[in-house]
């Protein structure tokens, strides 16, 4: 990755951050986490408009330009309405984070068509599209990061999630594949796999933890699991690609 300054390999001075589903818990905390180690952001959501200018406010904060930009990832036009918003109000982009999903419970033999559609084109859909409207500008840029969100579902399986499970396996593979692809072009891609990470969302009914907490006793912190995703995006971590990282407190060791 290039960017303006990258004096300080833990720093990343004037580069901008694009980061999917960024209104709460890790998308929020990777957002900030890369505001303060100098990026400017632009962060999406579909529909939490209130939460994600609050975000935003919060970048501000730290010092960093903060960019809002509304819109379904799997809405061809919504993403190219974000690659012209960073590319009007930024010039380049050098990191994308891939973290929007949705997660829902469903037996297989009772799962609509409709929800397993959803799951699937939320997270590769897009992923897809994101990539593809996006790695344009940092190629011409002189390349840059792309971090995508995966799920520890995705590599041991869990009942009533299949297509939570497809997806954030294929997610794996798209990863693989824009590293081949785009090496040469100057960008590495890195797959982020969380384990059981606590808080409100693993609270509620629909995304009860499918898995215990570990050989550590304990859930993650969205703190811990962000933390991971911005040291993907350093200059320092630029001889890693086509990695899975699992951040699972040893829940998970492939």
């Amino acid at each position: 990755m290039t960017v303006p300054t990258a004096v300080d390999p833990t720093r990343i001075e004037g580069a901008v951050a694009v980061v999917t589903g960024a209104s709460r818990r890790i998308g929020r905390q990777t957002a900030l986490g890369l505001a303060s180690h100098g990026a400017d952001v632009v962060v999406t959501a579909r529909s939490a408009k209130d939460e994600i200018e609050a975000v935003a406010d919060e970048i501000r904060a730290l010092g960093r330009k903060a960019t809002v930009v509304m819109a379904d990832v799997t809405s061809q036009d919504d993403v190219a309405r974000l690659a012209e918003t960073v590319r009007a109000e930024h010039g380049r982009a050098d990191i994308l984070v891939n973290n929007a999903a949705v997660r829902k419970q469903a037996p297989l033999l009772e799962m609509s068509f409709e929800e397993w559609k959803q799951i699937n084109s939320v997270v590769l859909d897009g992923a897809f599209l994101t990539c593809q409207a996006l790695l344009p500008l940092m190629i011409e840029t002189g390349g840059g990061t792309v971090v995508n969100i995966g799920g520890m579902t995705g590599h041991t399986g869990a009942p009533n999630r299949a297509h939570v499970c497809t997806a954030k396996a294929g997610i794996v593979g798209f990863t693989k594949a824009l590293t081949v692809e785009f090496a040469d072009r100057g960008i590495t891609a890195n797959c982020l796999v969380p384990g059981h990470i606590g808080g409100a969302r693993s609270a509620s009914a629909g995304a009860a933890p499918a898995h215990g907490d570990g050989p550590l006793g304990r859930a993650g912190t969205v703190e811990e699991a962000a933390a991971m995703v911005v040291a993907l995006c350093l200059p320092q971590a630029g001889y890693m690609t086509g990695q899975t990282v699992h951040v699972s407190g040893g829940l998970y060791m492939p």
